[in-house]
């Protein structure tokens, strides 16, 4: 009889369906919006502020976030984002986790502030730096080298001050000279040569209590040859060390340690504590 076989055949097809089947593209009810379905990347144990867990991709393959802000005729900051390996999925945010895309978060001042879905965004009056985070679809954290993509720039609204106004103020007569007898020439100088100031290159601040670094550790992107200062004060004595530049910098408590240094090579490079052993950011030089 053909009767047994065929039902033999339904169940191993249904049996089949219910083990194999594709992986939907939204998380099911119940599943957090970090462990939806995913399987680009290694989901990390490591998480952010916002309980978010990271997502490593090989170095090669990750993206990258670069931010603008411009001050607002109305006050506030315009913030430009300029992304590569990466692109802005408004329509499959909550699925799952695909290479080179999500959306963006806005932390200001350590704190999430907003999401952006596209280049352009707005941070409001009042804020000292913003960092911009890469999130996949499934909300977690696009992560290399096992730190976050991100870039955190200082929005200093500080005015420069007035150049002075007015008409030049001419010679007198010298000490002594008859009533009406012509001013005395200015006293002449030798000109001027002309002369380049050197660029002051980037600034980067860094502040460690405890365990926890702030601004948190993000990506610092450099063009080579390109200027970088960095400025960090701790709360113990430690040893800051720049890898594959071999700079080393001794931290005192409550005191802020400054090392320079030109970005000659080109590469990835973690800047951490020796004796803490915290990552405080990464230079990517190209």
């Amino acid at each position: 009889m053909a009767t047994a076989p065929l039902v033999l055949v339904l169940a191993a097809v249904l049996s089949l369906a219910g083990c194999g089947g594709r992986a939907t593209t939204h998380h099911k009810p119940g599943t957090s919006h970090q462990e939806a379905t995913g399987t680009s990347g290694t989901l990390l144990a490591a998480r952010d502020e916002g309980g978010h867990r990271l997502r490593e991709l090989p170095t090669a393959d990750a993206p990258t976030v670069r931010a603008e802000a411009r001050p607002d005729s109305e006050g506030g900051w315009n913030v430009h984002l300029t992304v590569e390996r990466f692109r802005f999925t408004p329509e499959s945010t909550g699925g799952a986790a695909l290479p080179g895309r999500g959306h963006a978060r806005l932390l200001v001042d350590g704190r999430e502030l907003t999401r952006l879905y596209g280049p352009w965004g707005y941070v409001p009056a009042g804020a000292h730096t913003l960092t911009v985070r890469l999130h996949a679809d499934d909300h977690t954290v696009w992560a290399a080298a096992g730190a976050p993509v991100q870039t955190t720039v200082r929005l200093d609204g500080t005015p420069t001050g007035p150049t002075p106004t007015g008409p030049t103020p001419t010679g007198s007569a010298p000490p002594g000279s008859p009533p009406g007898s012509p001013p005395a020439s200015p006293p002449t100088s030798p000109r001027p040569t002309a002369s380049r100031t050197p660029d002051p290159g980037r600034t980067v601040t860094l502040t460690i209590s405890g365990k926890t670094v702030s601004p948190p550790p993000s990506r610092i992107e450099l063009k080579k040859g390109e200027r970088l200062t960095l400025r960090v004060t701790g709360d113990r004595a430690d040893t800051l060390h720049v890898h594959g530049y071999d700079r080393e910098l001794p931290l005192s408590p409550g005191t802020t340690a400054t090392l320079t240094l030109v970005a000659d090579r080109t590469g990835l490079f973690e800047v951490e504590t020796h004796g803490s052993g915290l990552l405080l950011t990464q230079l990517v030089v190209r």
